[in-house]
């Protein structure tokens, strides 16, 4: 419903939205600021105007929700609101950056710069325009890293108000939530808007699901307050005797960390357990935190029962965004594992601020904090200009949600690596020119392979050689952005110098077979080489993969054209008529105007007759049919929405489709036989393939079916599980 308001109320609402940005901001604002702060909202207001969302509000309430969200969630200064206010003048309005800088100063116009969105892209960047708007978003970060913040609030609020949109535009933004916005909010620390940026995807990306999850966390939200107050009454005495001040919490896990969860584990939401975990947040000097963090940690497994294998220690070893917390999972009342959380107050507001926190409590001459090292690392890769858009986005998510292992260098330096890194990757970690160089590598005093996967404590020692060069298997051996920057930059301009000497060389053997080096015959050979490019060409030819006897069989192959579409011709008529067989299946319709489409089947995801669907036009392999929920839905619509197909199913009838399902029960006498009679008699469904394992007195049998649609698979389903003794079933 669209919001309809009066000038005056309109006026009335965004004074006490002023009011109330100032009275949240994390910073201390003087008048200054304030008057700083007014200034840009009354630009922001003229700018506006004439604006209208498409709920129906006057535009200028969002880019004031952004800077609330700047000034509360993220905890920035009166510049970085300032920059949130004017966040969209640029781009939306007559404003030019140029008068925002003569109005605001150098330093807000870089930021509202770096804010305005990409309006023309060449053309073989169309690929991934999100890729590139966010490339070029980071790449701001050379001259400030409040802009990538105030882009994170910024699609924070568009997220609260998806509502208003229609349902393609809601799956597209949410998908690039979780695929872009979601990751880099974790990696800089701000783990409550990541979370809710998550939540908020799940809710358009899987509705059902979402909405399962929520409702089942509010009947158990009682049920949850009850445990936490039986767990924290048994220890409150003895901190309280500790002359502690503190204060236990507790605190439920994003629905979609829970969705996550479901899916890894195979089960439904009531076999979720640790749905929650308990916080003990202490006050103390700095000096004392890591000493009075482990007294609590004593006090704690003194009264319950801990798991030492999954003790989580990163006050010792902060995480390289800041986190610090002690990790402890116990035997809690109930008999039930649950998580505790050990934080300072300090450390409590940097694990829910971010990248504000670590300003506000940075002590001494310790500039360069574990984020701004990640930054400092991450221009590198951002710097080259040889790395594609969706290379690069790939590359930078493989680190965000990773762990670190710490290795040592020969002298003795600590390094921080993501978990998964290889010995080359440590090369590239220490230095580009001493990675580009290597030749060999010790770990330990021993000689490994590049390849070799590192461990935290290993000591690792570079062997290098001026003649030493990458080649393309080196990709294959390292999992850091920065490496693989590299590797690709080198081997490119390997690849053009072996090139230039093919060309030569090609030039010399056409000649000698008497055909024509012009761009005709040139682009003839590419294609009956099957290579995109001439470049590829030339350097298959200096490489020697091309040598004389395939370019002989090139030209003896010209002689055969002529047969060869003969034969084609001759063969067209049985393609028709399987084109016509085809047809009177009509399993799917596609588009909007329910065209009838070839396509095949994603074996990411094996759909069937009446799941959610959605077409993706492939490159080479024509439209491929992904499930809705399939895990490559995300990264496909994020970065190809544009070869996204509406589709749904209209009959099946006349298909059968292979379907996987695996039982898992008690071993019981005769219930094998019971399974097959259900499957061959009661719904006549086929039996392609069945095998069954047992160990003590459970089993875990496989059996592939051939149905007809989604319903008779539910059916079927939902009858195995009725079998006394069988415990679960799941399609696959």
């Amino acid at each position: 419903m669209d919001i309809v308001l009066s000038e005056k109320a309109i006026n009335l609402k965004i004074s006490r939205e002023y009011k109330s940005l100032l009275k949240i901001s994390y910073q201390t604002l003087n008048n200054s600021d304030k008057d700083l702060i007014r200034k840009a909202l009354d630009i922001s207001i003229k700018a506006h105007s004439s604006q209208i969302r498409r709920s129906g509000e006057p535009y200028i309430f969002h880019p004031i929700a952004v800077a609330k969200i700047v000034a509360s969630k993220i905890g920035l200064d009166a510049q970085s609101i300032a920059s949130a206010l004017l966040h969209d003048v640029v781009e939306d309005t007559k404003y030019s950056i140029e008068k925002i800088e003569e109005i605001f100063g150098d330093e807000i116009a870089k930021i509202v710069h770096g804010l305005t969105k990409i309006s023309k892209l060449k053309k073989e960047k169309i690929l991934s325009i999100q890729s590139e708007n966010f490339r070029k978003m980071l790449l701001t970060l050379n001259d400030d890293i409040r802009v990538i913040l105030i882009k994170i609030a910024d699609r924070l609020h568009n997220m609260q108000t998806l509502d208003f949109l229609s349902d393609e535009k809601q799956l597209k933004i949410s998908s690039e939530t979780l695929y872009i916005y979601a990751p880099i909010a974790h990696r800089i620390g701000l783990y409550e808007i990541k979370n809710e940026l998550e939540d908020l995807s799940l809710k358009y990306t899987e509705p059902e699901v979402f909405n399962e999850i929520k409702n089942n966390l509010a009947k158990t939200k009682d049920d949850q307050n009850l445990y936490i107050r039986n767990f924290a009454r048994k220890i409150s005495d003895k901190l309280k005797s500790e002359n502690l001040n503190f204060r236990i919490n507790g605190r439920s896990k994003s629905i979609y960390s829970i969705r996550n969860k479901m899916l890894k584990k195979n089960i439904n939401i009531d076999e979720v357990y640790d749905r929650f975990a308990v916080r003990i947040i202490y006050d103390s000097d700095p000096a004392l935190e890591k000493l009075i963090a482990w007294k609590i940690y004593s006090i704690v497994t003194d009264v319950y029962r801990p798991n030492p294998t999954r003790l989580r220690d990163w006050i010792s070893t902060p995480k390289s965004n800041g986190y610090e917390a002690l990790h402890i999972t116990v035997v809690g009342p109930n008999k039930r594992w649950i998580e505790v959380q050990v934080r300072s107050a300090r450390m409590h507001e940097i694990a829910e601020r971010g990248y504000a926190a670590h300003y506000k409590y940075k002590l001494g001459d310790n500039k360069e904090s574990g984020l701004e090292t990640w930054l400092n690392r991450l221009q590198e890769v951002l710097k080259n200009p040889d790395t594609s858009a969706i290379n690069f986005v790939e590359d930078f998510k493989l680190n965000l949600y990773s762990d670190e292992i710490f290795v040592f260098t020969p002298e003795g330096d600590l390094k921080s690596l993501p978990k998964g890194s290889t010995a080359l990757d440590f090369a590239f970690h220490i230095h580009s020119g001493l990675g580009l160089k290597t030749r060999g590598i010790k770990v330990n005093g021993k000689i490994v392979p590049l390849s070799y996967k590192l461990s935290s404590g290993e000591q690792v020692q570079i062997i290098k050689s001026k003649n030493s060069k990458p080649n393309a298997s080196w990709l294959d051996f390292v999992i850091t952005s920065k490496a693989k920057s590299k590797i690709r930059s080198s081997i490119k301009e390997n690849k053009k110098e072996i090139a230039n000497e093919g060309k030569e060389i090609l030039r010399r053997k056409l000649k000698h077979l008497k055909i024509n080096f012009s761009e005709n015959n040139l682009n003839k050979i590419q294609s009956f080489f099957n290579l995109q490019t001439s470049l590829d060409l030339f350097y298959r030819i200096g490489i020697g993969t091309i040598d004389n006897s395939e370019l002989k069989r090139y030209a003896n192959s010209q002689n055969r054209i002529i047969t060869f579409f003969k034969r084609k011709i001759t063969n067209s008529p049985k393609t028709k008529q399987i084109d016509k067989i085809n047809t009177n299946y009509d399993q799917l319709v596609f588009g909007y105007d329910n065209e009838k489409l070839e396509y095949s089947l994603a074996n990411c995801c094996n759909p069937l007759p009446g799941d959610k669907v959605f077409g993706f036009v492939t490159v080479s392999e024509g439209i491929k049919v992904h499930k809705a929920d399939c895990k490559n839905s995300v990264s496909l619509q994020s970065k190809f929405s544009y070869r996204i197909l509406k589709s749904k199913w209209i009959d099946s009838t006349q298909h059968e489709f292979s379907s996987r399902i695996e039982i898992i029960g008690i071993d019981n006498i005769g219930l094998v036989n019971k399974i097959t009679t259900i499957i061959s008699e009661n719904l006549s469904i086929n039996m392609k393939k069945m095998s069954f394992d047992t160990e003590g007195d459970t089993f875990k049998g496989s059996i592939t079916v051939s149905v007809k649609n989604k319903n008779t698979i539910e059916k079927l389903i939902q009858r195995i599980k009725k079998i006394n003794g069988v415990y679960k079933v799941v399609r696959y």
